[in-house]
C-alpha cells in the first residue's frame, strides 16, 4: 500500500501508514458484507486518517483500493511481531498462523525466513492455514478447525491474536476460542475483550498464563 500511495504522489512513513491501517480496520469493522463493500469504510478511515488534501483525495482512494485488490495486498509483516515470534515460541505454546489470504502466506513466511511448518529457517509453527487453501475464511469458525487439530488443544484452551473485530475478535468467539485484539495504537474502547498493543505484550501474557 505504501508503493501505491507513493506511486500517488503521497510518501509516508511507515509508523503513519500502520495507524492509518488499523483506523482503517476500525471503519472496516462496523460493516459486515462483501469483501468489495467493507473495503470502502476501510479505505475512507484511512484517507481520513491521513488527511489527505481534498483535491487529492480520489486518486488517494483509486490507488488504495487497486493497491487492496493486488495479489499479497495483505501479506504484510510487523517486524516486532517477526522479533518477538521466537520468544512466543520459547514459552512452549503451539503456535498456528490463521490468515485470510491469497494462497502464498505459507510460502511467503517461509520464503522469508519468519515461520514453518517443521524444520527450516525460520520459528516452526504447527500450522499455516491460508483461507483461500482452506475454503473458508474468519470469521467463519470452521477455518480455526485445523488450526486446533493441529495444535491438540481444545477451542477454550487456545487464544487468537488479531487486528479485526469482526473477523478476528468475533470469529474466535464463534468458534469457542477466547480473542486477543491486537491494537498497537488502542484505538479500540471496548472493554468485552482483551487486547495487546504489541508481540512483546502478548509474549507477557503467555508466560504470565503459564507461570
Amino acid at each position: 500500500m505504501r508503493a501505491a500511495l507513493g506511486g500517488a504522489g503521497f510518501e509516508l512513513p511507515p509508523n503513519v501508514l500502520a495507524r492509518a491501517h488499523y483506523a482503517g480496520m476500525a471503519g472496516h469493522d462496523r460493516f459486515d458484507g462483501e469483501y468489495e463493500e467493507v473495503m470502502k469504510p476501510y479505505v475512507e478511515e484511512m484517507v481520513r486518517e491521513l488527511a489527505v488534501p481534498e483535491d487529492q483525495v480520489e486518486g488517494a482512494r483509486t490507488a488504495l483500493l487497486e493497491a487492496l485488490a493486488s495479489p499479497g495486498a495483505w501479506a504484510g509483516t510487523l517486524r516486532e511481531s517477526i522479533e518477538q515470534l521466537p520468544s512466543l515460541a520459547a514459552t512452549g505454546v503451539a503456535i498456528g498462523i490463521v490468515s485470510n489470504a491469497d494462497g502464498t502466506v505459507e510460502a511467503r513466511l517461509r520464503r522469508e525466513s519468519i515461520c514453518q511448518v517443521g524444520p527450516g529457517p525460520g520459528v516452526p509453527v504447527a500450522i499455516v492455514v491460508d483461507s483461500s487453501v482452506a475454503g473458508v475464511r474468519k470469521p467463519d469458525p470452521r477455518i480455526w478447525e485445523p488450526a486446533l487439530a493441529a495444535a491438540g488443544v481444545q477451542p477454550e484452551e487456545a487464544v487468537h491474536v488479531g487486528d479485526s473485530l469482526v473477523t478476528d475478535v468475533g470469529g474466535a468467539r464463534a468458534a469457542g476460542i477466547r480473542p486477543l485484539h491486537f491494537d498497537p495504537f488502542r484505538l479500540c474502547r471496548l472493554e468485552d475483550h482483551a487486547h495487546a498493543a504489541s508481540m512483546a505484550e502478548v509474549v507477557e501474557l503467555v508466560r504470565a498464563e503459564r507461570a
